[in-house]
């Protein structure tokens, strides 16, 4: 994979700064082969908020998302250019695993480990080797998962047992047991019930302030529900930005307008 960028050569020392953390998009273009799939894509992600990432399947929207913690540079054939500042660093001069541990990212399908519910929690702890109180760790991120109700008596169970949406909030509370600045969720409630969902959203809604979120949706009422700013993008290319409610009230682009009102996509 590619990386071509003038940022500044700021090193990252993997520490962790206090809130959410701030995320600037510059000139991002991402292409597999000879296909181009974002194009020249210029954002800025507010700090502590919630940004919903909407779009017909192909548009480049999952891309985009992976691009943000260097999923992408694992497909063979991807190349990409631009700047992607997380704090003002360009993450593309920084040790990967560095990265991710700072931009954490839940996937559609829930993949928790084969381990227990705690042990789970503080995978990411224990590889970090990082020294905290570990029954406040877990009992914090699953409160924050919206989940410590439903299992704070299991949690020596194998995560396993747990129905498809606990696993996906138990996916959801091991990422931000490690204190990312950043959380990338991509379709996280597609693959769930109803029920399921709306516990997920209420996870969603409550990172609210204490980290900068990014998530990827099909279903616009999710959108509508959970985020603060809306996304649209359209063959690799943004559309429109804005806050939620003015993007759906009122968009201003005549593409926004027929997609939300399901014209096509």
């Amino acid at each position: 994979m590619a990386y071509h960028s003038d940022n500044s050569n700021h090193p990252s020392n993997g520490t962790r700064s206090k809130g959410p953390g701030g995320l600037e998009i510059h000139g991002l273009s991402v292409s597999y082969g000879s296909n181009q799939v974002i194009k020249e894509v210029d954002l800025s992600f507010h700090p502590g908020k919630i940004t919903a990432l909407i779009g017909p399947s192909g548009c480049g929207k999952t891309t985009l998302l992976r691009s943000i913690n260097r999923m992408n540079e694992l497909i063979r054939g991807c190349r990409t250019n631009g700047q992607i500042l997380l704090d003002g660093e360009n993450i593309f001069q920084m040790d990967s695993m560095v990265l991710r541990r700072r931009v954490g990212m839940v996937f559609q399908k829930p993949n928790p480990f084969p381990m227990s519910i705690r042990d789970n929690i503080l995978y990411g702890i224990e590889a970090g080797k990082q020294k905290v109180n570990k029954d406040e760790v877990v009992k914090d991120s699953l409160q924050k998962a919206a989940i410590w109700e439903e299992v704070h008596h299991r949690l020596g169970e194998n995560a396993f047992r747990l129905s498809v949406g606990q696993q996906q909030r138990i996916c959801l509370a091991r990422c931000l047991a490690i204190s990312p600045e950043i959380v990338l969720m991509d379709e996280p409630a597609a693959s769930l019930d109803p029920t399921s969902a709306a516990k997920v959203e209420e996870s969603i809604l409550s990172m609210k302030g204490e980290y900068t979120s990014v998530i990827v949706t099909h279903n616009m009422q999710q959108a509508r529900r959970v985020s603060d700013y809306t996304v649209f993008i359209y063959l690799g290319n943004v559309v429109e930005y804005g806050e939620t409610e003015q993007l759906f009230s009122d968009p201003q682009r005549p593409e926004t307008k027929e997609y939300i009102a399901g014209r096509f996509g």
